[in-house]
């Protein structure tokens, strides 16, 4: 059992942290839950569309969150739009 606070603080070492599932956009992700590759997707993360094992997004945790996040849709014209 730990008793103090420095032994609780460990050095960064992904290899002891374990298996740590998230969802990695363009890639086919099996759902450690049931196998299967259907996800609904949402802003920070992914459920299983059969068994709602949901798991974090990879991108979203790895944005920088000091800037304002700006959506423009792909289809947007490219002209300026001047208010009357």
């Amino acid at each position: 059992m730990l008793t103090n606070p420095s032994e609780m603080r460990k050095t960064y070492d992904p290899a002891g942290r374990g298996y740590h599932a998230v969802y990695h956009e363009h890639e086919i992700n099996h759902c450690p839950g049931c196998g299967r590759t259907h996800w609904l997707i949402g802003r920070v993360s992914a459920e299983c569309a059969f068994c709602a094992t949901a798991l974090p997004l990879a991108e979203a945790s790895m944005r920088s969150h000091v800037a304002p996040v700006v959506i423009q849709h792909k289809n947007r014209s490219q002209a300026q739009a001047w208010a009357a």
